[in-house]
């Protein structure tokens, strides 16, 4: 039987507490964006409309804020090393994932902002911090830059669901503790190498 890891032995192989609150936060953030985003594509021109298309630019904003906060918090905090019983292929796999999904954190949101732009109506942060405009008004780039947003925010999704179902494979078929790396202390503790007790 092996010996448990100790807690000193877990901490090189874990996330720090401000990288997995950022992790867990920004991906509440995300899910609460998407759906208000699908809620609000189809709805009728109302008062209520408009204010859930101004929270969806609130959580835009909020989510590229967040996510400059986590890109300076992983330059200056190296991850976790990856475990050893993954293939070549799968450490690959891992980081163009992750690459990618960084990349259209930023991304998506732009194209919200700049959507917002070219038709016209300003981003004002929570009601009170106008933010300056990325496009100049233009009904046909406006046509353009919601295609353009809703294809990265769909392909956003797609790279989280396969996060998702790569998370949860590691978790229940490898049993390798990897998604225990992601999760507070005492989650950790339970989450880590299920059936090994």
């Amino acid at each position: 039987m092996k010996t448990p890891p100790t807690l000193a032995s877990q901490a090189s192989t874990r996330y720090t507490a401000l990288a997995i609150v950022l992790h867990w936060f920004l991906a509440a953030v995300i899910v609460v964006g998407f759906a208000i985003g699908l809620q609000m594509s189809d709805a009728p021109v109302s008062p209520a409309r408009v204010r859930w298309i101004n929270y969806h630019k609130w959580i835009g904003v909020t989510i590229l804020g967040l996510s400059v906060l986590r890109l300076l918090w992983r330059f200056s905090h190296r991850p976790p090393t990856l475990p050893e019983s993954m293939r070549p292929w799968q450490r690959n796999a891992t980081r163009w994932v992750h690459g990618a999904m960084y990349l259209f954190f930023f991304i998506v949101p732009l194209a919200g902002w700049a959507y917002s732009s070219a038709l016209g109506f300003h981003t004002v942060y929570l009601g009170l911090i106008r933010l300056p405009d990325l496009a100049p008004k233009d009904k046909a780039l406006a046509d353009l830059l919601i295609d353009v947003h809703a294809t990265l925010a769909w392909t956003l999704a797609t790279l989280v669901g396969v996060h998702i179902a790569a998370a949860l494979k590691h978790h229940f078929i490898d049993k390798d503790g990897l998604l225990g790396r992601m999760w507070l202390r005492g989650g950790a503790q339970m989450l880590s190498k299920p059936g090994s007790q």
